[in-house]
């Protein structure tokens, strides 16, 4: 588990720098000339620590003596605890309801796409061992 741990914080990790550098290369395309540094800091340690959490959660994913159930339910009240926690914090939601309702409505959307991507991935490739063995 020691070496798992590791290898799922260096890729949240990754995944959450490409994030901000995607982030501040878009705002850079659409027109931003300069950033201010304390901001960019803030937003991009943020980002990483938003990829770590969610690469080592999905970890939860690995316990096979939980249902799926239990383990989506776990990991989304985990990662939507900390994740809102975060962006408040940090200022990434407004705190009026429109700014609330639209993080919880893009949370969500995101989590559901991505949960649904993973399951049909893993779906598929457990018919194809299946089939393969039965062939």
């Amino acid at each position: 588990m020691g070496k798992k741990l590791i290898f799922q914080s260096f890729v949240g990790i990754c995944f959450g720098a490409l994030i901000a550098v995607l982030m501040y290369t878009g705002f850079y395309a659409a027109g931003a000339e300069s950033f201010d540094a304390a901001l960019f800091f803030k937003n991009s340690a943020a980002s990483i620590f938003c990829g770590w959490f969610f690469s080592v959660g999905a970890l939860i994913f690995t316990f096979e003596h939980w249902t799926l159930r239990k383990r989506t339910i776990v990991h989304f009240f985990i990662v939507t605890s900390l994740y809102f926690i975060l962006g408040i914090g940090i200022g990434w939601f407004p705190l009026t309801f429109a700014g609330m309702l639209f993080g919880i409505l893009l949370f969500l959307t995101v989590y559901i796409l991505i949960w649904a991507g993973f399951y049909l991935y893993f779906y598929f490739q457990a018919k194809k061992l299946n089939d393969s063995l039965n062939a």
